[in-house]
């Protein structure tokens, strides 16, 4: 049956019918649908449409006779009391409904959604003056108690003029209305001493019944609220059931490219891409560390398929293939992460750029787990990771610049004879069309706002080298890196006393926040002579060769007792020589690793020295 042969026909339905039938298990969602989207705002703003009684957008559903025709799990939190007969899929319309329900259900973590009534509101808050629904932030102190307190202090609440949206839930729910105005009006309750007892008791009955009127309206009105859903019938084939679910989300752009792809594989292949990538993502947690596990999946698998890794080849890519590949793609992405790690690549906001990914973890489709091709393989793999992140090969275009340069290398890695002659077919390796940075270009990366490929280059060469800790003598690894701030070599502080910029990548380490904290403002020589007070001096070079940086340039950077025209001359000079000899140290890193080399530190700081002795007799 085609689309154009499909009826729908629309209905009404209430919210409390709705909830009725979400407990009782008889409303599914069917599995291609992804997860809770909705942040805090939308969901506020969409209960604010229930307690105003305003208009909604239709819902969709699928009709269930008997078998269901997907795969299928309950809306998230409901936890139906029974499971009875499945009547209906939700196609459309989760978000809203799932938001409704655990709002009205309170078992958001970290949020509490309250409605206001100004005429209750005695702290003078002023949120406005009509009755809205506000949500309210949630978090654990050390003691494992939920903050604030008074969030769950219905006295607290009622005098800020706010109760818990929850009361309004439909159902039998009176009982807890009545125990929540006892407990929030307790305030007012006069005792048997008070000489105006009477008075007051009447005082507190009024208020009791006032605001147990409010809620009551409210009650009625939420219970009654009205969605209406078109419905498919039930005979509705699977493959337009997607389809007008695909239509529908796109046409109103709530799904992304991954949420589309998941529906198209559940329809040609009745698997789920989402349960597929959980596993995924639970076997290899390390793959998340270089960014989004679904934007991997359809990249590295674009390519797989000599698809372009963007929106284009992603939906032109075969489904079917894709999940033919999967053990492919899956130890692809593995030996990826691993791959970086090797590089002390260690997560994606250490990485220059991210359109290396999905290269790397596609090529090793045509690499071994050992021997000798292995070695040469990875090799190559170290070539173009490094001359991506050191060329502006990626500064623009990169999914096709990627593409290409996964195709150059596919094909070598088809001749586990290539040699060197043949490494320019792959354009990034290509020193004519694609050349190296140069010192200038390096002096010239800011960090952090004008971060681009080349500063976060930089910092990745330090990071390969061991990155070693100004104070606490600690190597760079996934862990303690999390733990690191980018510290100025030269303050930010004293360079902005002499109008010179700081902002610099070369100017740039990454240490811990409590070594930045410690170091401030101070000139590099007060900071390099308390490191000495606490450590060897060859301990304090070590740290500091690791980030490529001269502890004797550093020594000479001290200006007490110096200022005006004379200080800004110096610090200036100062500087200058400190980021070109970082600058010549990083070239010759760069030049190393860009050949898939793996440099250690000693031999590079020897090669460094010897062109500056060359440089030295040569200007003699």
């Amino acid at each position: 049956m085609s689309i154009m042969q499909q009826s729908s026909k629309a209905q009404d339905r209430t919210l409390g019918v709705w909830f009725q039938n979400i407990q009782q298990g008889m409303v599914k969602l069917p599995r291609f649908q992804r997860f809770e989207a909705w942040d805090r705002n939308r969901i506020a703003s969409y209960l604010n449409t229930i307690i105003n009684n305003l208009p909604v957008g239709v819902t969709l559903v699928l009709e269930v006779a008997g078998v269901e025709k997907f795969e299928s799990r309950y809306l998230a939190t409901s936890n139906p009391v029974a499971s009875n007969t499945v009547t209906q899929h939700l196609l459309d319309g989760q978000q809203r409904l799932t938001a409704f329900w655990r709002a009205l259900h309170n078992n958001y973590e970290y949020e509490t959604y309250y409605v206001y009534l100004p005429d209750f509101d005695t702290c003078n808050e002023k949120y406005g003056e009509e009755i809205a629904v506000y949500s309210k932030n949630r978090w654990f102190n050390k003691r494992n108690s939920r903050m604030p307190l008074w969030a769950d202090d219905p006295v607290k609440c009622l005098e800020r003029g706010f109760f818990p949206i929850d009361l309004l839930c439909p159902g039998d729910k009176m009982a807890a209305v009545d125990a929540w105005i006892v407990q929030a009006t307790k305030l007012y309750e006069p005792s048997e001493k008070d000489p105006d007892a009477f008075a007051m008791l009447k005082k507190h009955m009024e208020l009791k019944d006032r605001l147990k009127s409010e809620i009551v309206v409210l009650r009625e009105r939420v219970t009654h609220f009205n969605l209406p859903y078109l419905s498919l019938p039930a005979d509705t084939s699977k493959d337009v059931a997607l389809q007008v679910f695909i239509n529908m989300n796109t046409n109103s752009k709530p799904l992304s490219l991954y949420d589309i792809i998941v529906a198209e594989v559940e329809s040609v292949a009745g698997q789920s891409l989402h349960d597929m990538e959980a596993a995924l993502s639970e076997k290899h947690p390390e793959i998340s560390r270089y960014g989004s596990v679904s934007e991997l999946i359809l990249s590295a698998s674009a390519l797989l398929q000599e698809k372009l890794p963007n929106n284009r080849g992603m939906i032109e890519m075969d489904k079917r293939l894709l999940l033919q590949k999967w053990p492919e793609l899956e130890k692809g992405l593995q030996r990826m992460a691993a791959f970086l790690e090797s590089q002390r690549v260690f997560d994606h906001a250490r990485l220059p750029t991210n359109a290396v990914l999905a290269v790397i973890a596609a090529s090793y489709e045509l690499i071994p787990d050992n021997g000798d091709f292995l070695a040469k393989a990875e090799k190559l793999l170290r070539r173009y990771l490094w001359s991506a992140f050191f060329t502006d090969r990626y500064e623009n275009s990169a999914a096709s610049r990627a593409f290409a340069d996964f195709k150059a290398i596919k094909e070598l890695l088809k001749k586990p004879g290539f040699s060197e002659a043949d490494i320019s077919a792959v354009p990034v390796l290509n020193r004519l069309e694609f050349p190296l940075a140069d010192m200038d270009s390096l002096m010239a990366a800011g960090w952090p706002k004008a971060a681009g490929i080349e500063a976060r280059a930089i910092l990745a060469v330090t990071t390969y080298l061991g990155a070693i800790d100004f104070a606490d003598h600690k190597t760079a690894t996934y862990d303690s890196i999390q733990k690191r701030e980018y510290h100025h070599v030269f303050p930010d502080a004293l360079l902005s006393e002499a109008d010179i910029p700081s902002y610099r990548a070369l100017n740039c380490a990454l240490i811990t926040w409590k070594t930045n904290r410690i170091i401030g403002r101070k000139d590099p020589l007060e900071y390099l002579e308390e490191r000495v007070q606490w450590a060897d001096e060859s301990d304090v070079r070590e740290r500091l060769k690791s980030h490529l940086i001269s502890y004797d340039l550093l020594s000479k950077a001290h200006y007490s007792g110096i200022d005006g025209v004379e200080f800004k001359q110096k610090l200036e000079a100062d500087f200058n020589e400190f980021l070109r000899d970082r600058a010549n140290l990083v070239v010759v890193a760069m030049e190393s690793l860009t050949e898939g080399n793996s440099p250690a530190l000693e031999t590079l700081w020897a090669k460094h020295l010897a062109k500056k002795q060359e440089f030295a007799e040569v200007a003699v």
